[in-house]
């Protein structure tokens, strides 16, 4: 399967535009924002877990980036509520479930960098209300090379100036509205470009919550 595979293109994806398939496993479905390959791929998703479901043990072969956005996910190495950031490198393996409250995560697989092979969890809802600053958090997830994740709080009607996104920048919108380049986008929209997507972001109508990535294109494996 190829998805949204050409790099060199800028896309983007509303909710409205979202189309949900079933996985091998039941009660856990997907929304593909890019991918290359077959169940074993690179790729961009949205997973839903409904309440007390549960996805087969794999090991993550090219590494595995997840952001939880609803609900609470676990594996039997912990329990991730929304809010929180983890990466699991090349040669982890789990069994990820959810509990009755069931989940939504945002995860990208076979994206890791060679040689970035370190294990972490951050909870960044908790971590960003320790870094507000006028009501504008900008907390740094994760650095390696060039690539830097980082999760970007915004107060309502509020403006930010992004750093350049060289070598690929992409944004998910986990809340509210936003507007880069005079074109809304509503929280679950997804944008990815090889150049830099705006640099300015306005929060629209409420406050906003951005998770942000940039510099990622450069030595990717863009294949399992």
């Amino acid at each position: 399967m190829r998805l949204h595979a050409d790099f060199d293109q800028k896309v983007s994806v509303r909710p409205e535009n979202y189309h949900w398939v079933s996985s091998p496993m039941p009660g856990v479905s997907r929304m593909m924002l890019d991918r290359i390959g077959g169940e074993v791929a690179r790729a961009t998703s949205l997973v839903r877990y409904e309440p007390s479901s549960e996805f087969l043990w794999h090991e993550h072969g090219g590494g595995e980036e997840i952001l939880v956005l609803e609900g609470v996910f676990e594996d039997e190495h912990g329990i991730y509520p929304a809010g929180t950031y983890l990466r699991n490198p090349p040669g982890t393996s789990h069994q990820p479930r959810t509990g009755p409250q069931g989940c939504l995560i945002f995860v990208k697989l076979h994206q890791f960098q060679r040689g970035d092979s370190r294990r972490f969890v951050i909870p960044f809802r908790q971590s960003l209300k320790n870094s507000l600053a006028n009501g504008i958090g900008n907390l740094l997830l994760h650095r390696f090379g060039e690539e830097v994740v980082e999760v970007i709080q915004m107060p309502f009607e509020s403006e930010v100036k992004l750093s350049e996104g060289l070598l690929g920048d992409e944004i998910f919108v986990v809340e509210g509205l936003i507007e880069l380049n005079g074109v809304e986008y509503s929280k679950g929209s997804w944008l990815r470009s090889p150049a830099p997507l705006s640099p300015k972001v306005k929060s629209k109508n409420s406050e906003a919550l951005l998770y942000r990535k940039t510099g990622h294109f450069m030595n990717l494996e863009k294949s399992p």
